[in-house]
């Protein structure tokens, strides 16, 4: 009997799914290996997606059947490069799969960037939706004007959340502590700053 394919994938978001998913459906004896820095899985679906979309977080359901395989073992709370060494990997596995996005925003580089009450969609979104590197961080809601630098699906998804009455956001998965900052939220006006019009967001 073969061997089975040793595979280690790095990144428990949507990437690291559909490489699984891939990998199987070439029909070729495999284990995997999913490893995440995080303790949940599931990346910017968990994270990035508004918890007003539920219907988009329901491919999670997907990816769930997936690691509920035998071939494969979820490995959270592992960071590659400060808990295991690549060369570590590389003896493990025949294969390694780097499936992590980028890790940090794109800086604008224009005046008052970083001035206070001025922070990154990244930073507010994994506010709202409980990821673990952004639970502590802090947002001035009592200011009744907001900017949203963006025209894209992010920033829409920031303005909506801004604004969106509490009985709305009471019915989602919004992580708790953003729904009482929320709750307390003096917000009436978003206004969306984009380089091109409303059909090219």
């Amino acid at each position: 009997m073969d061997h089975p394919i040793r595979v280690a994938i790095i990144g428990a978001g949507p990437a690291g799914f559909f490489t699984a998913e891939a990998l199987f459906k070439q029909g070729a004896s495999v284990e995997i290996d999913i490893f995440n820095r995080y303790p949940p899985p599931f990346g910017l679906v968990r994270d990035g997606v508004a918890p007003d979309h539920e219907p988009i977080k329901s491919v999670t359901k997907v990816y769930q059947r997936l690691l509920d395989r035998p071939e494969v073992r979820y490995l959270g709370n592992v960071e590659i490069g400060r808990d295991l060494a690549i060369e570590e990997l590389r003896s493990f596995y025949h294969h390694i799969v780097y499936a992590f996005g980028a890790q940090s925003d794109r800086r604008l580089g224009i005046p008052g960037e970083d001035l206070e009450g001025s922070a990154p969609a990244t930073t507010f979104v994994g506010w709202y939706n409980g990821h673990p590197a952004y639970a502590d961080a802090a947002f001035d809601l009592s200011v009744e004007d907001v900017v949203v630098i963006g025209n894209g699906n992010v920033a829409i998804d920031v303005a909506r959340i801004l604004v969106l009455p509490m009985e709305v956001l009471e019915k989602t998965d919004i992580a708790d502590h953003a729904l009482e900052g929320l709750r307390r939220s003096r917000v009436r006006r978003v206004t969306l700053l984009g380089r091109r019009g409303p059909a090219q967001a």
